[in-house]
This record gives C-alpha cells, structure tokens and sequence, in this order.
C-alpha cells in the first residue's frame, strides 16, 4: 500500500475521541500518525495499520518541471 507523508487515512473505526481521520507524519516500518479530532500523534506497526485503513486521501500535487 502506497502511504506517504502528508497523506490523510479514512480509518475503519474511530479514534476514541471519535474522529476517523490520520495524518500521515512519518512512514516506514512504522507509521506515526496526529489524529486530526484531538491531535494525539502515536506510532503504530505498518502491518497493523494496513488492515484498517479504509481509504487515502493524497491532495494532487502539480508537478512542474522548471527549466
């Protein structure tokens, strides 16, 4: 799965504060991730993440080339 970040993770079930929402602040073997309803970052394994990730929210990035 293609996480980096900067990416916005919809969860399956809600933080406890209720918020489904994650920012991606670091990924790897590890993700550290800010919920984005309280604000608590933390870090959790990649591969149990992986599994309760319901979708990625990536802004689209113009890419120019300068010259």
């Amino acid at each position: 799965m293609d996480v980096r970040p900067g990416d916005i993770l919809r969860m399956k079930k809600p933080h406890p504060c209720g918020s489904q929402t994650m920012y991606v602040i670091r990924s790897g073997m590890d993700f550290k991730l800010r919920c984005t309803g309280c604000g608590r970052e933390f870090m959790v394994p990649r591969n149990k993440i992986e599994r309760h990730i319901k979708q990625v929210l990536r802004e689209k990035t113009d890419e120019i080339n300068s010259i």
